[in-house]
C-alpha cells in the first residue's frame, strides 16, 4: 500500500529522521552504556527502560524510511469551487444538527480535536471533490453513515506548520 503524502510531508519525515539519527540515537546509546556499567543487568530498570526508548527510536526511523520509500507524492491543487486536500471546509451534520470547520490533510498530519481530518478516513474520502451545496453521504461502515451539507470551502495550501503525527 501507498500513501500519498506531499513533498513537504516528505521534507518533514526526513528532518526527523536525521534528527532521531544524530541527537537522539547518540544519547540513548550513551545513557545505555551508563546504565550496563551500573551493573546486573538482570535487575537493573534503567538498563531495560534505555533499552526500550532505544528500540521505539530504531522502530520510529524505521516506520518513517518505509514511509518516505513507498510514498506517492501528491501535488496540492484543486479546482477553486471544490474540496480538496488542505482546504478549510464548513460543513452541517444533519445527524447532530450542528455546523463545524474542518481542514483535509494527509494522513501523516491528522489531528481529529484539532480539525485536521485525514483525506483518507471515510468523512476525508467523502468530502474531497464535492462542492458546496452538495449533500454528502459519510459511510462509517457497514451499518452506520450519516449525511453532511457543505456550506463554505476556503482554499487552502500546504500549511508548514502542521506536526506530522509521531504515534
Amino acid at each position: 500500500m501507498h500513501d500519498e503524502l506531499t513533498a513537504v510531508d516528505i521534507r518533514k519525515m526526513q528532518e526527523e529522521i536525521d534528527y532521531r539519527t544524530s541527537q537522539i540515537t547518540p544519547k540513548l546509546k550513551e545513557q545505555l552504556k551508563a546504565a550496563r556499567d551500573l551493573g546486573d543487568l538482570s535487575e537493573n530498570d534503567e538498563y531495560h527502560s534505555v533499552r526500550r526508548a532505544l528500540n521505539k527510536n530504531y522502530g520510529r526511523i524505521r516506520y518513517l524510511r518505509a514511509m518516505i520509500d513507498t510514498a506517492i507524492v501528491i501535488e496540492v491543487d484543486s479546482a477553486a469551487d471544490v474540496a480538496g486536500i488542505f482546504d478549510k471546509i464548513t460543513v452541517f451534520d444533519e445527524e447532530t444538527e450542528e455546523e463545524r470547520v474542518v481542514t483535509i490533510v494527509t494522513t501523516l498530519r491528522n489531528d481529529i480535536f484539532g480539525g485536521y481530518i485525514s483525506k483518507e478516513s471515510p468523512f476525508g474520502q467523502a468530502i474531497i471533490g464535492h462542492k458546496v451545496g452538495d449533500r454528502v453521504e459519510v459511510i462509517v461502515n457497514e451499518s452506520y453513515s450519516y449525511f453532511i451539507q457543505i456550506r463554505k470551502i476556503e482554499k487552502g495550501q500546504d500549511d508548514e506548520s502542521l506536526p506530522i503525527s509521531s504515534y
